[in-house]
């Protein structure tokens, strides 16, 4: 018989988790909640990590974890620090080391496998807020003293003084915390299926980064499992990572910058064999469903995951300010950064103000970005080293840099493209292919580039280089932060501008057909199903003083000259190199017969993911406030 177990600030965890006589922590309930049990968490502030004790076999065994309806219950990572001292025109506080066990994130280190070096000073994974605004790190004393709103720690075997600058405030009378958990609700076991996270506010984590060759944990992560329901939550400030579906330990951790006997590459295909041999499989791993949440300020990742992300489902998020801030940053960051998602479907997120996007990275076979919305970060989207098929669809590219493509056998179909984006072959590492809808690998091979069909699009070109919208606050810092602003300006300048052409100058073929390309975008040159203008779009994406998100364009009286036609498995074709149709998850045959608000599409469709749009100026609303 299922059980419901309470947990309030009033409770007692030496209670039965009644609703009339609850348990005072979670992870009271967590210990007991087993098959078909439900822990329902009451209004309040619980500083704990939260690791269940159990999973279920199946989905009719599931266990729920849930916020109170209507009731705010929030899980931090942080503990309260008071008795601030002023000191020679700096505050600082002092705390028994007792306070972190035998975890101190302010000793902790950020380090690892793509993390950008040199790091002149190392960056750790602890940090200060005030009133719930996150601090910056500074590298050493002397740029504490120069720049408000950072904080430096000096940590010895008994105590950690942690000094902070701010900006006339005074800590004694803000509510001041620091990290002392490295998660929120993380399980310590691996398997622990099928369990739902509800309606939470979670905060402060202490994550480390999170590359794909490490055991990756997230501030809220499932750990190598199958099956989790992720919605309706609030995550936020998780110094590295929000969510992870992620890597486990045993198949190695951050064994490139350890030894570094070969190429990072080498690590990660051998930590896929291995999980391989561990029985990853659709049957035992994946397939989990993450929507409706809202993920901000975080440093590397609002949802990260090598392997136990496949088969899954994305939807409904809202990701913003990811790994903008600056202080560390390496190749493994995005709102989304997922490898290795076999089948997975990312559809309906609203994400912007990212350094990047999303990023799908090796075996995104299958893999469909669907209908999401895109503005101001740094680059929407990149998949890299995969062979396909992977489908893009309808979605709404507003940033300045739209699409790095590393990859090929990539299906871009009624997509409206805003800025710039660029093409590159990887010929220095040989990945994986699968079986359609298996993890089971098929072969290896280099990405030649191309291979891709671009069908039904819109190309606009009007982020230029000097209306440059991403900013980050890296100008206030050395060290590291630097050789991110020389990353963002390199990638600028290799793709300032939207340039379909270069995707045809591959050795692979390259499929097109019925785009509108505007704003003097040169075309495919081959391609004469298809209309080019210099005529000024205009196009961008702006919310008006209630918090709606409208798009504004103008398009060229051509744009009635398409003539587009549907499209669907049978048009796709294959890839060349997998040899596997584009289609569902489940085998049967895709249409793409919806538009980005979900209309359904004519025999006729329109190009572009609004259906029935038409030439002139237009202002179409996307995205009501909340």
């Amino acid at each position: 018989m299922s059980n419901i177990y309470h947990v309030s600030k009033t409770g007692n965890d030496s209670n039965r988790g009644t609703e009339e006589f609850p348990f005072l922590t979670i992870s009271k309930a967590a210990s007991l909640a087993d098959e078909g049990d439900t822990v329902i968490v009451h209004e309040g502030v619980y500083r704990e990590s939260v690791s269940p004790s159990h999973g279920a076999r199946n989905e009719a065994g599931r266990i729920t974890y849930m916020a109170a309806e209507g009731e705010r219950a929030v899980i931090k990572g942080s503990e309260i620090l008071e008795n601030w001292e002023e000191t020679d025109g700096l505050w600082k506080a002092e705390v028994s080391n007792t306070l972190f066990g035998n975890f101190n994130p302010f000793t902790d280190v950020l380090d690892g496998d793509w993390l950008a070096r040199p790091l002149d000073y190392p960056k750790h994974t602890g940090m200060v807020y005030i009133n719930e605004e996150a601090l910056w790190e500074a590298s050493h004393e002397e740029e504490l003293r120069e720049k408000e709103m950072t904080w430096y720690a000096v940590c010895d075997e008994e105590k950690t003084t942690v000094f902070v600058h701010l900006d006339g405030r005074n800590p004694n009378t803000a509510c001041m915390e620091i990290n002392v958990r490295q998660t929120c609700f993380y399980p310590e076991k691996t398997g622990m299926n099928y369990i739902t996270v509800r309606g939470f506010e979670m905060a402060h984590a202490a994550t480390p980064w999170a590359p794909p060759t490490s055991h990756q944990i997230g501030m809220l992560g499932v750990h190598w499992a199958r099956g989790w329901i992720i919605e309706n939550n609030i995550l936020h400030d998780s110094r590295c990572c929000a969510v992870s579906v992620g890597k486990e330990l045993s198949t190695g951790h951050h064994l490139y910058s350890k030894y570094h006997r070969k190429a990072g590459y080498h690590y990660q295909y051998e930590a896929m064999l291995a999980a391989t041999r561990l029985g990853w499989s659709r049957e035992t791993i994946g397939s989990h469903i993450i929507r409706n949440n809202i993920i901000y300020h975080c440093g590397q990742n609002g949802i990260v995951g090598h392997l136990g992300g496949s088969y899954s489902e994305i939807y409904g998020n809202e990701i913003y300010h990811i790994a903008d801030k600056g202080e560390f940053w390496g190749h493994e960051v995005g709102a989304i950064k997922l490898h290795a998602l076999i089948d997975t479907q990312i559809h309906h997120n609203h994400i912007h103000h990212c350094l990047m996007g999303v990023w799908f990275d090796w075996q995104a076979q299958g893999a469909r970005l669907s209908c999401n919305l895109f503005h101001d970060n740094g680059i929407d989207m990149k998949w890299e080293v995969t062979h396909g098929p992977h489908l893009v669809d309808n979605n709404i590219f507003g940033s300045e840099q739209n699409f790095q493509n590393a990859a090929q056998g990539g299906a871009y179909v009624h997509n409206l493209f805003m800025g710039g984006m660029f093409h590159y072959p990887v010929l220095d590492r040989s990945t994986p292919y699968h079986l359609p809808h298996s993890t089971e690998m098929m072969g290896c091979s280099l990405v030649y580039g191309g291979d891709d069909r671009f069908y039904n699009n819109i190309f606009l070109n009007t982020q230029k280089a000097e209306n440059r919208r991403f900013r980050t606050g890296l100008s206030m810092f050395n060290g590291s932060p630097d050789s991110l602003e020389e990353y963002i300006q390199t990638v600028w300048e290799k793709f300032g501008r939207c340039d379909a052409l270069q995707f045809g100058s591959v050795p692979q073929p390259f499929y097109t057909a019925h785009n509108y390309y505007g704003d003097g975008v040169p075309p495919y040159d081959r391609d004469h199903t298809s209309v080019s203008c210099e005529t000024q779009s205009f196009a961008k994406i702006e919310a008006d003083e209630n918090g709606d998100i409208y798009l504004s364009l103008t398009l060229d009286e051509r744009f009635a000259e398409l003539h587009p036609i549907p499209v669907n498995t049978e048009r796709l074709d294959v890839p060349r190199i997998s040899e596997a149709p584009y289609e569902n998850p489940d085998g049967s045959p895709i249409s793409i017969d919806s538009d980005f608000f979900g209309h359904s599409r004519s025999e006729n469709p329109t190009s572009g993911p609004i259906e029935n749009l038409t030439a002139g100026t237009v202002r179409i609303l996307l995205k009501k406030a909340k």
